[in-house]
């Protein structure tokens, strides 16, 4: 048997220690929360993805009574990205979370399949995408999709 420990680099932030761009970056994400469609988990979910031409995509979740047919936030705003410009990388992707009549203390973590959504975007652009977590009390900053999902699957795996 082997034993293997798994690590991730991931940043805290207080807002002040935020560069401008990432502020207006989560600041479009927290307004995209009031675009969401959650009337079965009141659990709101904004995005927005910064593209490399500069064009930030818009994202929420949204819900639907059979629930598999809703999406989340992030894969709304990176589907769009991808309908919309395939030929540009998303440099930047900001989450924000409200519920309960505020934004969480702490940041949410994205749910497994959009944690491979992000992973093949970087694939599918060769880069990586700067991953920006938003909560009151700290922003989580990962530099790459990877940082939040390390066994990572990509088309390679499929090639056996």
């Amino acid at each position: 048997m082997k034993e293997y420990n798994l690590t991730t680099k991931m940043r805290s932030y207080q807002w002040d220690e935020l560069s401008a761009e990432q502020q207006e970056l989560v600041s479009i994400a927290k307004e995209q929360t009031e675009r969401s469609y959650c009337p079965y988990s009141h659990f709101h979910v904004g995005a927005a993805a910064k593209l490399g031409n500069g064009v930030v995509i818009r994202g929420c979740n949204q819900e639907n009574a059979a629930y598999p047919s809703g999406l989340c936030a992030e894969r709304s705003a990176l589907f769009a990205a991808g309908a919309q410009y395939p030929d540009q990388p998303v440099e930047m992707l900001a989450i924000a979370c409200f519920t309960g009549g505020h934004f969480t203390k702490k940041p949410g973590s994205p749910c497994g399949g959009c944690r491979q959504v992000m992973l093949e975007t970087e694939h599918r652009y060769g880069g990586k995408m700067q991953i920006l977590l938003y909560g009151d009390e700290e922003t989580y900053v990962f530099e790459s999709a990877a940082d939040l999902l390390p066994l990572i699957f990509v088309s390679e795996n499929l090639q056996g």
